[in-house]
């Protein structure tokens, strides 16, 4: 089979892999479309993120969905040309955090595409995987397969809202609207959000958090007075979904959110600087997001019901063979959303 393999930065090359072998509770999937996540491109510019850095080379991809073509011993309610949504989350189910339900801190986690670890954990860019079952949820009649691939990021926000809590009539401020901010959007309107306001620097993708539920949009390089204005009174926002990485639009949130307001944050941006008199005195709750788990299985039926629409973050598809100019797209933030790979 072919797969899409990092070497280092900026050397990305599609390689003749070995398909695995099909074992019990297991089943094969083509697949058939992945995403490119912002982890993704981190390895393929930077060979890495923080500390983290590709010293094998290694498979990339964890946004990803096919149809099933083997099934293993004893699988049942799974079969054969099944098109399913592939969960890239394997915790081990028998650490003291995976018997604690907080699957996505498990301490042997095998993540698809991830140089943590050394052997590094192989992703899932490739013609064929060999899965658990359990990974596996099925897609429903008339969801294309592109859109059954986007539940692993959807996954991701739907984790950031658990953690913000109950948004049901609650106004929400999400900074940053690349895929993730994006998703957000969806994500808090989906539960309830009585208001949301959305800002970036760029004009074209806060036109997209327009089209998936945003009531307004701010450009916070052009008109950061606009931003300003939800300060008065001790702020405006009870929840803000930070999903930038970016210090200035911490600070900027912390500033209009309202006296015990949550920040949630999404965005991976390094060591950052708060303003924490500001924090204590407005009697702020700032709390982290990582991964998923179970939000997985509601991503795909929520994306499958229905209930959400994703297709507007759909850039483009490019064909395996096309991997580099795939990646060179989805680094372009000023065209592209969500860019995937044919398979």
């Amino acid at each position: 089979m072919k797969a899409v393999v990092i070497h280092s930065a900026k050397d990305l090359r599609v390689e003749e892999r070995e398909v695995e072998s099909l074992g019990a509770g297991q089943v094969e999937v083509a697949i058939e479309a992945g995403g490119i996540c912002g982890s993704d491109l981190h390895y393929y510019n930077h060979g890495g993120f923080g500390t983290v850095r590709v010293r094998e080379p290694m498979i990339l991809g964890h946004e990803v969905a096919g149809t099933i073509k083997a099934l293993g011993e004893g699988v049942s309610g799974l079969a054969v040309g099944d098109r399913v949504a592939v969960s890239p989350s394997r915790p081990c189910s028998h650490c003291e955090y995976c018997l604690k339900g907080q699957q996505n801190h498990c301490l042997n986690m095998r993540f698809y595409g991830s140089a943590m670890p050394m052997p590094h954990i192989q992703g899932a860019f490739r013609q064929r995987l060999v899965a658990e079952a359990w990974q596996c949820h099925k897609v429903a009649d008339g969801v294309s397969i592109n859109e059954a691939a986007m539940a692993e990021p959807f996954a991701v926000t739907l984790h950031g809202v658990n953690r913000a809590g109950p948004l049901t009539d609650k106004r929400v401020l999400v900074t940053g609207c690349g895929p993730i901010g994006a998703l957000a959007i969806i994500a808090a309107r989906a539960h309830g959000a009585r208001e949301i306001v959305a800002t970036d620097v760029m004009g074209a993708v806060l036109a997209k958090a327009l089209e998936v539920g945003a009531d307004r949009v701010i450009n916070v390089a052009e008109n950061p007075e606009e931003l300003s204005a939800y300060a008065a009174g001790k702020g405006y926002f009870d929840v803000q979904f930070e999903a930038s990485g970016n210090e200035r639009a911490v600070r900027s949130g912390l500033e209009v959110l309202r006296p015990r307001s949550t920040v949630v944050q999404l965005g991976l941006g390094g060591d950052v600087s708060i303003p924490q008199n500001m924090v204590v005195a407005k009697e702020i709750e700032m709390k982290g997001t990582f991964r998923f788990h179970e939000e997985f299985g509601l991503a795909v039926d929520l994306i499958g019901k229905r209930r959400v629409d994703l297709k507007p973050l759909m850039t483009g598809t490019f064909p395996l063979e096309d991997a580099i100019h795939a990646f060179e797209t989805a680094g372009d933030r000023s065209r592209s959303m969500k860019v995937q790979l044919s398979f």
